[in-house]
């Protein structure tokens, strides 16, 4: 699976017209280094979908400063599960600044690519234990409950179809288990 892939998966944190209940601010989004040029971007495309959110401009941050924004467009199939502002502001502070520097572009870039899938899953198609690989090569699980879809610990609250995929919009930043 190539890197592309993965970041696509993180992209996806687009805006669906549902929003997560905020208990705090979302932090302004990063400053990341200028990108080459992008490439004419389907509208209905992941990044294009998560560039026009307002709920997800920390994720494109993120993007850009891994350097995946333009790998996000590729044809797919992807699923992606796209944490909002709003999921990033619950983690520690400093912690997104942190990770969108150029020292860190390796540990980001992990984080990214355990946000996306190949092939396209549905949310009323997961099932409560269903084991996901993940493109940095990890797993994650699908726990149903009630109605209720979770990646790990985050909540899917809104999910979006996209011309390369889909997007799982979700209320935390998963975050890869370490190394074995």
């Amino acid at each position: 699976m190539t890197h592309w892939t993965l970041a696509i998966a993180l992209s996806v944190s687009l805006g669906c017209g549902k929003q997560a209940t905020e208990a705090a601010p979302a932090p302004p989004a990063p400053e990341a280094a200028p990108v080459a040029s992008t490439p004419p971007l389907d509208p209905t495309n992941i990044v294009s979908i998560a560039s026009g959110s307002k709920d997800h401009t920390t994720l494109v941050a993120a993007l850009k400063a891994a350097d995946y924004v333009t790998a996000v467009a590729n044809p797919g199939p992807l699923t992606v599960f796209a944490p909002t502002d709003a999921a990033f502001a619950k983690l520690p502070a400093g912690t997104v600044e942190g990770l969108v520097k150029p020292d860190s572009r390796d540990k980001l870039r992990d984080i990214l690519k355990y946000h996306v899938t190949t092939s396209v899953y549905l949310a009323d198609k997961f099932t409560d234990g269903q084991e996901l690989g993940m493109a940095n090569g990890g797993k994650a699980t699908i726990h149903v409950k009630d109605g209720k879809v979770m990646i790990n610990d985050a909540t899917i609250i809104a999910s979006v179809r996209a011309s390369n995929g889909v997007v799982h919009v979700i209320d935390g930043v998963l975050l890869p288990p370490p190394p074995k």
